[in-house]
């Protein structure tokens, strides 16, 4: 297979990740010719390369060792240092281009300086001293995708306190089953937000919300409809203390693995698990992610279409820790055009844009052709996240979007807010594959016994530790819930749930996730392949096949799939389908039976719920199979249960 797009000797010699290379190999002598060579270094000394990666990044004294205990889980990280992740976004302090910039669905853009960002966090966190928060309390957000929300995140950080996060299409219910585990001391919200031309006012949740947090001492409310916000203080007065200048932030240096957020798995069964993540393994997870990985500098304007629910959001932040400029908007992707993600990346010129493979789909079957109808001169890379991109959809992105421009997909996960696999400025891209590693993350493929493979599919392990695995999970004294989570399978070693297989070139295919395997006569099947040969045909919206063992030791494997309006389901496309899963997939994906379902239910970050449906038709009880308040859609449980 040839690369879809491969690096210049420009791109090569530019690339940030070159330079750490030839820094690296000054201070030890590591010979990293190219990439393989330099992860193969980042994996094998894994103390060498984070020592790098911190004097590379200008971070300062390390207090000691840098990896006192590789042990997993309870690996132990520079244990004798201690910082802060809000220093390094006041260091990139700059005036020559805004540090944020704010997209609306109906409104002009709207530029946050950098003096502006930097005076807000000050001013916020002198607002939440004087309402008594301290260095390990919790502050709250049910916020839209605002500046607002990153100011009020690193003013949190800043003074040592914790923050977590949902955006505000979480109902009451949902959002209180996972901020309410944190007894948060302030919520931060907003009267509401717009959505595919509404307005949607948000008050009366808010009200729910703050009955049902009992610890809370006070809630700061930001004007987005201009509406009046009861029992508040509003964003204007907590911050009306900021400075005319640059203010210096009174930062809190705390130990390196102290809570800087708190993220929330899906939630689909039981509570949603509170993931903690430490202020120096962030930052230099995300500094290695955002630079070294992405090539993201100064120049550069950095989009992802994401929420405050998804630790995209979080990981896009990290633009700031490199003087980028990052874009926040919380309007549709789709509205009023299906191109209109397009529209708002020229409109800022960003130049990286991340978006989904669905939204990609959508674009597809719109007849977009986004190089023609906006100027997107100023995009070198599109990043792909939240499920396999199929091979067609990123042929089409170079053929509809540019040639020049990088696909850059990358899988990782809330468990470790950023990735474990995706691209570099300096390795080719193949359609359907993720390009590498990356750097520092000990990636390989297992089988059901423990050995690694090539070239078939294996469990996604990680066999070394990363700085920005959780330091713990919420309300888990004894570390039993995160010991279970990852390592009960493969003991010592990180089994994450995806299906992968790498290939002889080191690229990686992603077949999705691996408790939701087909197992048919004993072979095992990722759904991930089904759903980019029958999503891409034009009269299917989205598919969803699960694989249920049968009391009798039967096996059924059907596929549900939502059809395009006024589409009917004929013979003759039951045929078209199971004929194109069966040229494009191999004869053992063929399903049982093909069923017309009113839609696909997801978690509320875009994950389809194969293994709640196949638990449903394997007889579980539907109100203890998910929790309905963290389905998209969870009127589609009953139909789903009603088929059984």
């Amino acid at each position: 297979m040839q690369p879809q797009w491969e690096p210049t000797e420009r791109d090569i010699a530019d690339a940030r990740i070159t330079d750490f290379a030839r820094f690296a190999e000054a201070r030890t002598g590591v010979a990293a010719a190219d990439y393989r060579a330099l992860w193969q270094w980042s994996v094998d000394d894994l103390t060498g390369f984070w020592h790098a990666v911190w004097d590379y990044f200008e971070l300062g004294q390390i207090g000691g060792e840098v990896l006192a205990s590789a042990e997993m889980p309870g690996a132990r990280w520079f244990p004798d240092t201690r910082l802060n992740y809000v220093d390094q976004v006041v260091r990139r302090f700059r005036t020559d281009r805004p540090a944020i910039v704010q997209v609306t669905e109906d409104g002009p853009l709207r530029e946050v300086s950098w003096t502006e960002l930097i005076d807000g966090t000050a001013a916020f966190a002198r607002t939440l001293r004087s309402l008594g928060v301290r260095a390990g309390d919790r502050v709250a957000g049910y916020l839209p995708n605002i500046p607002e929300a990153v100011i009020a995140f690193l003013a949190t950080a800043s003074i040592g306190a914790v923050w977590s996060a949902c955006g505000q299409d979480y109902s009451p219910k949902a959002a209180l089953d996972r901020l309410g585990q944190l007894e948060p001391t302030v919520l931060v919200t907003a009267d509401g937000y717009r959505f595919g031309g509404k307005a949607h006012d948000k008050r009366d949740d808010i009200a729910a919300l703050q009955t049902g947090l009992g610890s809370l001492k006070a809630t700061v409310a930001v004007s987005q409809l201009g509406l009046e916000v009861a029992d508040t203080l509003s964003w204007r007065e907590a911050t009306a203390n900021a400075e005319t200048t640059a203010a210096i932030i009174e930062t809190a240096a705390v130990d390196f693995d102290h809570p800087l957020w708190i993220v929330f798995s899906s939630g689909t069964t039981g509570l949603p698990k509170g993931i903690v993540h430490g202020h120096g393994g962030v930052l230099l997870e995300h500094l290695k992610a955002i630079a070294l990985q992405a090539d993201i500098g100064t120049d550069d304007t950095f989009f992802w279409y994401t929420s405050p629910s998804w630790m995209m959001w979080n990981f896009q932040i990290a633009g700031l820790l490199v003087g980028a400029t990052i874009v926040c908007y919380d309007g549709s992707p789709t509205y009023p055009t299906p191109d209109a993600l397009w529209h708002n990346a020229a409109q800022v010129g960003a130049t990286v844009l991340g978006t989904s493979p669905g939204y990609v789909l959508a674009c597809i079957k719109a007849g977009a052709v986004p190089r023609t109808d906006h100027d997107l001169s100023a995009l070198r890379q599109v990043g792909i996240t939240g499920s396999s991109l199929p091979p067609s959809s990123a042929v089409w992105l170079g053929d509809n979007v540019g040639a020049h421009v990088q696909v850059a997909s990358i899988s990782g996960g809330t468990d470790v807010v950023s990735a474990f696999i995706g691209g570099a400025r300096t390795v080719p891209t193949w359609p359907g594959e993720l390009s590498a590693p990356y750097l520092g993350v000990a990636l390989d493929a297992f089988d059901t016994d423990g050995n690694p493979v090539r070239d078939e599919v294996g469990e996604l392990v990680v066999t070394k530790p990363m700085p920005s695995m959780p330091v713990r999970f919420w309300n888990d004294p004894d570390g039993t819930r995160y010991h279970d989570a990852y390592f009960d399978m493969f003991p010592g070693v990180w089994r994450h749930g995806d299906w992968i297989t790498i290939t002889d070139r080191g690229s990686v295919i992603v077949h999705g996730r691996s408790d939701s395997t087909l197992n048919r006569h004993g072979i095992r099947m990722g759904s991930a392949d089904i759903y980019q040969a029958v999503e891409r045909l034009p009269e299917i919206t989205e598919a969803l096949v699960i694989g249920a063992e049968q009391p009798d030791g039967g096996y059924w494997m059907p596929l549900f799939v939502v059809l395009t309006p006024g589409t009917e389901l004929t013979d003759e496309l039951k045929t078209r389908i199971n004929t194109t899963i069966r040229t494009e997939v191999s004869p053992r994906h063929v399903p049982d039976e093909i069923l017309v379902a009113p839609g696909i239910p997801h978690t509320r970050t875009g994950k389809k719920l194969e293994v709640p449906i196949k638990k449903l038709f394997q007889g579980a009880d539907p109100a203890r199979v998910v929790e309905r308040s963290a389905v998209d859609n969870p009127d589609l449980l009953d139909w789903y249960a009603a088929l059984r």
